[in-house]
């Protein structure tokens, strides 16, 4: 325990949720920021889409990379680089778009490519984060600060919609990439000079709380080398939990992609009254991701990670379904704002089982389990972002977002399969090293 009260795992992880708030504060800023950059530089709803969809083959690509990037030079330097790609890609967005190129497909052209870039910064951050959790948190109790962490991401994707639908009305929509420029500078310094790779580097730890983290790994997966991380690639449930996660985050990116758009266009609100709603089911998602990262860990320790990690996910995944469905066939376009908020909040519920699962079963090779379970959530991010609008324009919005009902109840059926008392069991290579 540290002087002052607080465990110095938790000091820690308080700079990571700073960081995974800024994520998505960035993130959720863009449809916010899309909707005038639509109308300035004459933008269809079709090309948006590509537009937001272009984030996701960057963070696709990346994750892998950035996940196996974690693992050999550690949270600590992974991030710093990343977090300098990122508030250069903020500075490009604020700076280029409409004043070097000479048309609409030229300007397209240029935004796909800086999202592109962005979605590869955020890349290495979420299965960076599952690492360090592994490494600095007990076993049996990595749920909670994985659920904290998404209650992070929710707060910060529920404050973007209001401030920056001011900031943006105030000063215009390159003002609000601007914002994260000092921002970014100043989380990254604090970022170096207090992060490190594992709780024994810290100078902080004490020996009674690094016993605790470091008591019960024995019967863990064991590290025999860096190398052993491809045979994650044929890893039966960490593939399983990649397609699940794909399902999972179906829904997700449809809130985090088209629910401002939805809001105003197809329920009908103001720009302003949509920035105040939009917030709604990330607020109830803050709560809902704390709740469930509690109750997966609790379920871990009386019944074992296998259904203590099944058990959280599919009760989010169906009530998830469920609950998209009611709010999509509402007749109020309040009481359908409170019922998919209660959709939103179904997920981050499951959210914290997944990253769970994914560590009980890779321990030291979380960071590129966890970046090949989350490229199975950023394949739906990519097609999410085009997929909507084209169906919208055949089928209408309600039914074209009513396709993540059955989406999420097959995710909820994968869980039936995924077997989490199955740790990886690398095999070792002759003359590997641990890092």
């Amino acid at each position: 325990m540290s002087a002052s009260g607080i465990p110095v795992r938790w000091r820690f992880f308080s700079v990571i949720f700073i960081l995974s708030f800024l994520s998505y504060l960035l993130r959720q800023h863009f449809p916010v920021a899309g909707e005038f950059m639509m109308q300035e530089l004459v933008i269809s709803e079709l090309q948006m889409g590509w537009i937001y969809g272009a984030f996701f083959w960057g963070y696709l690509v990346f994750q892998i990379p950035g996940g196996i990037l974690g693992k050999r030079f550690g949270p600590r330097l992974t991030l710093l680089v990343a977090g300098t790609i990122w508030i250069l890609t903020c500075l490009l967005f604020a700076l280029l778009p409409g004043r070097l190129e000479t048309s609409i497909a030229g300007t397209v052209a240029l935004l796909i490519a800086i999202r592109v870039a962005m979605g590869a910064a955020h890349a290495p951050i979420y299965p960076v984060q599952a690492a360090s959790v592994e490494r600095w948190f007990p076993v049996g109790q990595w749920a909670l600060p994985n659920a904290v962490s998404s209650t992070g991401l929710s707060l910060g994707a529920a404050l973007a919609a209001p401030i920056f639908t001011v900031v943006i009305l105030q000063w215009g929509w390159r003002a609000s990439f601007l914002v994260f420029v000092p921002i970014g500078f100043l989380f990254f310094s604090v970022w170096w000079w207090y992060a490190r790779n594992s709780p024994r580097e810290h100078p902080s730890m004490g020996a009674d709380e690094l016993a605790t983290i470091e008591a019960n790994r024995t019967n863990l997966t064991q590290d025999v080398g860096y190398g052993a991380w491809r045979q994650l690639l044929g890893h039966r449930e960490t593939l399983l939990l990649a397609l699940a996660y794909f399902t999972h985050n179906f829904v997700f990116y449809s809130f985090a992609t088209w629910f401002f758009h939805y809001l105003v266009n197809v329920l009908g609100f103001s720009i302003i009254e949509s920035g105040m709603l939009a917030a709604a089911p990330w607020l109830l998602g803050a709560v809902a991701a704390t709740v469930g990262g509690w109750v997966c860990d609790t379920l871990c320790g009386r019944l074992g990670p296998n259904l203590g990690c099944r058990i959280p996910a599919m009760t989010g995944l169906v009530g998830t379904g469920v609950f998209l469905y009611l709010g999509l066939y509402s007749p109020s376009p309040y009481v359908a704002v409170a019922l998919l908020s209660l959709c939103y909040a179904f997920t981050q519920f499951a959210e914290g089982s997944f990253w769970s699962a994914q560590i009980h079963l890779a321990g030291p090779y979380a960071a590129p389990a966890c970046g090949l379970m989350n490229t199975g959530g950023s394949v739906s991010g990519i097609i999410v972002g085009p997929l909507m609008p084209f169906l919208a324009l055949k089928i209408g919005w309600v039914a074209a977002l009513s396709t993540g009902t059955l989406v999420a109840f097959l995710g909820a059926v994968l869980w039936l399969f995924i077997r989490v008392d199955r740790p990886f069991q690398p095999r070792p290579r002759e003359g590997a090293v641990a890092l």
